[in-house]
């Protein structure tokens, strides 16, 4: 019963694994209740909800609306991540919930997801590692790659992510092209106000741009205007592109190729995908790395630790 766990420390729900120093923490710090691994999630809910205060998450994940309806005592939602687009923002504020996230620190990661997507997809290094695997080499003849080095990358969204995806860019003798809700102070790359503009003008079109809308940005006539030598990357939100669209489009060749870490009914990936030799596929991975996640984790604790000393939490939204 609630009466029998019930601490003088805070109760905080955990929806998904955290590294393991972090873990130790929040562990020492913390009544910690693993939402991930419970056989029957309504029931511990149903049982610990009156206790939990702080939720402990991902951006992708998130924490709907439905679910800190149930929590009277909460004070907290912690994203590791920087995604607040699965976060009934408006609801939260209302409560005086605060919502937390971990900006500037997966920026480099995701910004190398997207170049190495780029370099694999361009270079059809998916395609060959099969060759190699199977044992077709030297049989099997593979298409000639498509050169990276020198093609044009537009990128929608020139935020934080944006803006590491260009100076990577610039590296490889890319011109860079992009937009955004308004033209960025004090960068040379060229700013093209409407999206379809920019599919058109080249040869990589890179999505970077915020979910917090939730809305579509690259719709069929998007995908259209890039064309059939045009290649897309996805690092953003499944849900701001027209997956079915996208898919039509791969599979009958009316874009060169696709690299998607993202999707729209994760971790669903509709199975088409699967067969297309011309997609490059991660499983939202972008900011997977161990230097990574434990900076995320640790900057997860010092939200919680301000909240739970009566101060308002660093990176609240």
């Amino acid at each position: 019963m609630i009466q029998n766990i019930a601490t003088t420390r805070p109760h905080i729900l955990l929806t998904q694994p955290l590294p393991e120093p972090v873990e130790k923490i929040l562990l020492r710090d913390y009544e910690v209740h693993r939402l991930y691994l419970a056989h029957d999630a309504n029931s511990m809910l149903s049982d610990i909800a009156p206790l939990i205060q702080g939720v402990v998450t991902g951006g992708a994940k998130g924490f709907s609306r439905e679910l800190m309806a149930q929590l009277p005592a909460l004070k907290i939602v912690a994203i590791s991540g920087i995604g607040t687009d699965a976060v009934d923002l408006a609801y939260a504020a209302r409560r005086g919930i605060y919502v937390t996230t971990t900006p500037d620190i997966l920026t480099d990661d995701v910004a190398d997801m997207a170049m190495g997507l780029i370099i694999a997809t361009l270079r059809r290094m998916s395609e060959a590692e099969h060759i190699v695997r199977t044992g077709q080499w030297p049989g099997s003849t593979l298409p000639l790659a498509r050169k990276v080095s020198g093609a044009t990358l537009g990128i929608i969204g020139l935020g934080r992510v944006g803006q590491a995806i260009a100076r990577r860019a610039v590296a490889f003798s890319m011109p860079v092209r992009y937009t955004s809700l308004t033209p960025c102070e004090h960068v040379d790359y060229t700013f093209v106000e409407d999206v379809h503009e920019l599919a058109r003008q080249v040869d990589v079109l890179v999505l970077a741009a915020s979910a917090d809308s939730g809305q579509v940005i690259v719709s069929d006539t998007v995908i259209e205007a890039l064309g059939p030598d045009g290649y897309f990357i996805n690092v953003a939100r499944g849900k701001l592109v027209d997956e079915a669209a996208l898919l039509d489009a791969l599979i009958h060749r009316r874009i060169a190729g696709a690299g998607l870490d993202v999707f729209a009914r994760e971790p669903h990936v509709p199975e088409a995908f699967f067969t297309l030799p011309n997609v490059t596929l991660q499983p939202h991975r972008a900011s997977a790395t161990t230097q990574t996640r434990i900076e995320m984790g640790m900057r997860v604790l010092e939200n919680l630790a301000a909240c739970f000393n009566g101060q308002q939490p660093p990176h609240r939204v």
